[in-house]
């Protein structure tokens, strides 16, 4: 391997490491966010072709929670996961599934929980959180759902007992067809409540 590139390889490698210290440390789930934070804090531009790939940043975000928050991050992990489970009973009727980080493992206290439900309307799902007296904000998440489109979907967002959910809200005919992970571009994982819980028990 050349000088040049054996640098460029030790510029990528930097990068995800910084990057991944940034979302670890200020629970930014946003790759092009902590890309842009992390060349800036090292002076390289964000327009670099030496970038790291999301699928490296999260390796290097699982590297840095086993060295640097191996006492706290599995404890914070199980409570988001029991913050979860709470969460997809009291939309039972939706059929959630669990996604993104709180599933992958590699969430920490800032982390959000993020829930894929599936009805005829948002509408329902709304009806459900001002029936329970459940104070939420309203937005659109763009999504990827194949390699060339994007499309956007209502989500909630609520706050219980601490921590932050997330209703993202599908048709129910979207409930086999998950969209596209922002890390590797793959079908996105997503977890059924007892799938959630049997990882809860296996952790102990």
């Amino acid at each position: 391997m050349s000088a040049q590139k054996r640098r460029a390889s030790r510029q990528r490698v930097l990068l995800a490491q910084a990057a991944a210290r940034i979302m670890a440390e200020h629970g930014i789930r946003d790759y092009l966010v902590a890309k842009n934070k992390a060349a800036d804090s090292l002076g390289v531009s964000r327009n670099s072709p030496h970038m790291p790939r999301n699928t490296e940043i999260e390796e290097a975000l699982d590297e840095y929670l086993r060295l640097f928050r191996a006492d706290t991050q599995p404890l914070e992990l199980s409570a988001l996961r029991r913050a979860a489970c709470e969460a997809m009973r009291f939309f039972e009727r939706f059929r959630p599934r669990l996604v993104g980080s709180v599933l992958s493992g590699n969430a920490t206290r800032d982390s959000r929980v993020s829930l894929h439900l599936f009805a005829d309307t948002p509408e329902q799902v709304v009806l459900h959180l001002l029936e329970h007296d459940v104070p939420f904000d309203a937005d659109e998440r763009r999504l990827r759902v194949k390699s060339d489109r994007y499309r956007d979907y209502p989500v909630y967002r609520f706050d219980a007992g601490g921590v932050a959910i997330e209703a993202i809200v599908f048709a129910d005919t979207d409930l086999r067809q998950a969209p596209l992970s922002p890390v590797d571009g793959k079908p996105m994982r997503r977890a059924a409540l007892a799938q959630v819980e049997a990882l809860i028990a296996e952790a102990g």
